[in-house]
C-alpha cells in the first residue's frame, strides 16, 4: 500500500516527555514529507500551541495539516486557509463559568497567542500555558473579556475536584457540547460532535485522500477513533491499553522514537 497520509497525534506520541520532537523522528518525518506523504498534527492543544511544531517539520513547504481542539478546526499550513471549524454555542461558556466558580476551579479558554483566565497563579492554568508555550492574559471578567465564539474552555484542577464537576456537566449539557478530562486535572469542554475521525474524513473529502491509504499513530483515548478509522492505525508502546487493542501495530515508546520506528517498518 503507498500511504498518502500521516497523522500524528502530539503529547505522548510525536513529542517526548520534554515536549520535544527527537531528532531521529524530525529526519524521518522530513524525509516521508520530501517524498510527497503529507503530515496533519491530530491534538487536543489549541492551534497556536501546535505552530511551533508544524514549523519545525516545514509542514508549511510540504503541504501539512494542522488539526487543533481535537478536531475543532482544520487548517492548511501551506496556505494557512481555515478548511473546518466548530465552535462552542456561545450561551454554553456562561454555564461553564459558573460552574467553574461554584466549585472554586478555574476556567481558561484561548485568544489567538494567549490563555484568558481570572487566575493566572494556578498551576494547572500555568501548565497549560507551558505546554502550548502560550503567554497568560489575566482578567477580572472572563465572560466580558474573551471573543466569542471560542472553540474550547477547560476548567483545571485537582482530579478530586474535577470528577463531580465532570458527571454534574455531563448529565446537564449532554446533547449540547462534549465533556471529557484529557488528563486528571483538565475537564475539555468541546463542542458536540468534536472527534479526531470526524475531522480526519472531511480532511480525506477536501484533499481526495482515500482512508486506505492514511496512517494514524496516537497514544490516548481521543485517538481511538482516528486509529480505528485509518487503513493503518498505529499505538504508541506507551498508550493507552484500550488503544493498543485497536491498533493494527504497536511501536516503541515516544522516548524510543517510536513514531519514527513505526514509519521505517511501514514506509521505505
Amino acid at each position: 500500500m503507498k500511504y498518502k497520509l500521516i497523522v500524528l497525534d502530539l503529547d505522548g506520541t510525536l513529542t517526548n516527555s520534554q515536549k520535544e520532537i527527537t531528532p531521529r523522528n524530525r529526519e524521518t518525518l522530513i524525509r516521508i514529507q520530501q517524498q510527497g506523504i503529507r503530515l496533519v498534527l491530530a491534538s487536543g492543544r489549541p492551534t497556536y500551541g501546535i505552530v511551533p511544531l508544524a514549523n519545525e517539520l516545514r509542514m508549511d513547504e510540504y503541504g501539512g495539516f494542522i488539526l487543533s481542539y481535537n478536531g475543532g478546526e482544520i487548517i492548511n499550513w501551506e496556505t494557512k486557509e481555515m478548511i473546518y471549524e466548530n465552535v462552542l454555542p456561545n450561551e454554553i461558556v456562561p454555564v461553564l463559568y459558573k460552574c467553574a466558580r461554584t466549585h472554586h476551579l478555574s476556567i481558561l479558554t484561548y485568544d489567538g497567542a494567549e490563555i484568558v483566565t481570572e487566575n493566572s497563579q494556578d498551576t494547572y492554568v500555568q501548565k497549560e500555558a507551558f505546554l502550548n508555550k502560550m503567554a497568560i492574559r489575566e482578567t477580572n471578567d472572563f465572560l466580558t473579556d474573551i471573543t466569542l465564539p471560542v472553540a474550547k474552555c477547560l476548567i483545571v484542577g485537582d482530579a478530586d475536584k474535577l470528577i463531580p464537576l465532570e458527571s454534574e456537566l455531563c448529565i446537564r449539557l449532554q446533547g449540547k457540547i462534549n465533556v471529557f478530562r484529557s488528563e486528571p486535572y483538565f475537564l475539555e469542554l468541546v463542542p458536540q460532535g468534536i472527534d479526531k475521525a470526524l475531522s480526519l474524513a472531511v480532511l480525506l473529502e477536501e484533499t481526495g485522500i482515500k482512508q486506505e491509504e492514511v496512517i494514524a499513530i496516537g497514544d490516548g483515548y481521543n485517538d481511538l477513533s482516528m486509529i480505528k478509522f485509518a487503513g493503518l492505525g498505529i499505538a504508541m508502546g506507551n498508550a493507552q491499553e484500550p488503544v493498543k487493542k485497536v491498533a493494527n501495530y504497536i511501536t516503541l515508546t515516544n522516548e524510543e522514537d517510536g513514531v519514527a520506528e513505526a514509519i521505517d517498518h511501514f514506509i521505505q
